[in-house]
């Protein structure tokens, strides 16, 4: 793993791209273990590990406590202690030593859900402020208006490309979006079918009832969908008296975490992690062994079997029994 500057930047890299991941880090150790104090990894939805927090008794260990944080959304500490030892203290998850040395380690295992993302269409007060305050609530914030407009709002992105990246985002990414237009008619159904189009689960329309509906039907004489059109939420938000436009931003907010209370909501959905991964028992320590493209295996008789070392798998093709 590189060193610290870089595992941070790593860190920082992935969440701007919205991929799912947990870290691991040594926080305690009694030798002889192989890890070290403030040993790092990170770990994939897909199992795949990236970085050292110990030898074959504790690299599975992780892998899987891994796993099951992402599935649950939640931090853990993982104490890897002998079999003597297993008594757990609160908020711990305990685990048997299967090497003979009789170390332990403790590794804190911290969850990156996706985080929820909305794009903002429209160079109006409630676009800014609805930008303002999604920020502060932890939302990945995507600005949208005309290629004219660009020059006026930093970071933004034209139509053309918010359709681009919406269809580009992977599907557990995807299930949390929220698509807001506020462009106070000035490209609202062509904002529309781009969102609509991305098959985003929350559109919304900043706008009174009456020009809702003349976009609605502009838009189903274009030949959208009339469930598709028909779910497009107008007035945005929750109908809690709003006027300024900050208030407008806080009722569309409201509305969006209703739909979708956090990353732990659906942290568990198999989309927004990974698939479940496939177990494997390692026939000679019966360690169990998550099935990663990176695994180690080895085939007899056309069957393959995974193991939690090379050492394990070397006595294996040396003979030991299946």
């Amino acid at each position: 793993m590189p060193g610290v500057d870089e595992f941070f930047e790593r860190i920082a890299a992935l969440r701007r791209d919205g991929v799912a991941f947990a870290t691991a880090t040594v926080v305690s150790r009694r030798g002889p273990v192989s890890s070290h104090m403030g040993d790092r990894a990170i770990v994939f939805g897909d199992g795949v590990m990236e970085g050292f927090v110990g030898g074959s008794c504790s690299r599975e260990v992780v892998r899987r406590q891994a796993l099951a944080a992402l599935g649950e959304g939640e931090p853990r500490l993982v104490s890897i202690r002998p079999e003597e030892e297993l008594a757990a203290a609160a908020g711990e998850v305990v685990v048997p030593m299967t090497c003979g040395s009789k170390g332990a380690v403790d590794v804190y295992i911290e969850p990156f859900v996706q985080a929820r993302t909305i794009a903002i269409v429209g160079l109006t007060p409630v676009a800014a402020a609805l930008a303002q305050l999604a920020g502060t609530l932890e939302y990945r914030v995507l600005r949208a208006v005309s290629t004219e407009e660009l020059r006026d709002v930093e970071g933004a992105v034209s139509l053309d490309e918010l359709g681009a990246r919406l269809r580009a985002m992977a599907p557990g990414t995807r299930a949390s979006l929220g698509v807001v237009v506020a462009s106070q008619g000035h490209y609202d159904e062509t904002a529309l079918q781009v969102a609509l189009g991305a098959k985003a689960p929350y559109v919304a329309l900043v706008a009174s009832r009456r020009r809702g509906e003349e976009v609605r039907e502009a838009l189903r004489a274009a030949g959208l969908a009339p469930d598709d059109v028909a779910a497009i939420r107008n007035p945005a938000g929750l109908d809690l008296g709003a006027r300024h436009p900050g208030e407008v931003a806080l009722s569309i907010l409201a509305e969006l975490i209703r739909q979708h209370p956090s990353p732990r909501a659906f942290a568990t959905d198999a989309a927004a992690v990974a698939e479940t991964p496939v177990i494997a028992v390692d026939l000679i320590c019966g360690m169990e062994v998550v099935v990663t493209r990176d695994a180690i295996s080895a085939e007899r008789d056309g069957e393959t079997f995974y193991f939690c070392c090379d050492g394990c798998r070397v006595r294996f093709l040396a003979g030991a029994p299946a």
